[in-house]
């Protein structure tokens, strides 16, 4: 099992999550199909369906074309012929999906089981996908493909949902193993650690992140589940710290986050 990030638009992340005994990739978030196309040909690996994180046009922009690239593909059985490229996802809001798929729901994909979380807040369709390798050679820690739901040290906005539903989403992402790799649907981790910066100060884990951005601008695939509960303030809302400096020291967790939120959609650091 492997994971190839490839930039795409400004600042977005498309995937390619790679069965490597099969040499067939799923893409997540194909926005840009020709460069996740080019990105598959030079690791030279087949595109065999794509996994949609949530319906926002950054994201599943690509489905339509994704869909017509794959749809010389064609499986015919006694039942009659369809396509045999999925595009899996959480609502029809997402054009093109085939798959619907919920809360729990696996897919087997080769030697990767990916299992689907379903994360509602920055969008009701949002779903995080977790993938590791079922062969049982422990070859990879375990991915997780948070779309807009978590980034590195910041979280997504509230744009159909609560600041409750967030909170509910990252805890349940925390529950996946600490050495989990995140990989996140933007590269916001520079903005996201000055506002962790000025909510949290005093957090030496922070300092990690200044590493990180110091060897490559491109953070993703390199976080964890464990180092996001170090530093990212949107998972540590019973910091004392946070909650001081937010003026929140005896406000729920629920109103800590949708203060946080607040402040850092306004944050200009």
């Amino acid at each position: 099992m492997k994971v190839i990030p490839v930039p795409v638009r400004d600042d977005n992340y498309a995937y390619l999550l790679v069965d490597e005994k099969s040499g067939k990739a799923l893409a997540v978030d194909p926005y840009d199909v020709p460069k996740v196309q080019g990105a598959a040909a030079q690791a030279g690996v087949d595109l065999a369906g794509s996994l949609t994180t949530h319906h926002h046009h950054d994201h599943s922009g690509g489905n339509k074309a994704f869909l017509m690239l794959t749809a010389a593909i064609i499986v015919t059985t006694q039942a009659g012929s369809y396509p045999s490229v999925p595009i899996y996802g959480g609502s029809n809001q997402a054009p093109a999906v085939t798959n619907l798929v919920k809360d729990k729901d696996e897919i087997t994909f080769g030697n990767i089981t990916i299992r689907c979380l379903h994360t509602p807040c920055h969008t009701q369709d949002s779903i995080c996908y977790y993938a590791t390798p079922n062969d049982g050679s422990g070859s990879h820690p375990g991915a997780v493909f948070t779309g807009d739901t978590l980034f590195v040290a910041g979280c997504g906005r509230f744009f159909e949902g609560t600041a409750p539903e967030m909170r509910a989403a990252l805890t349940y992402l925390g529950t996946l193993p600490d050495t989990t790799l995140v990989y996140n649907g933007h590269e916001y981790t520079k903005g996201n650690l000055a506002f962790a910066k000025s909510v949290e100060p005093d957090n030496e884990a922070l300092q990690r992140i200044d590493a990180l951005l110091k060897q490559s601008p491109a953070t993703t695939g390199v976080s964890t589940i464990g180092d996001e509960k170090e530093w990212n303030p949107f998972i540590r809302l019973g910091s004392a710290s946070i909650r001081k400096n937010i003026d929140a020291a005896n406000a729920s967790d629920d109103d800590v986050m949708q203060k946080l939120r607040e402040l850092k959609n306004n944050f200009r650091g």
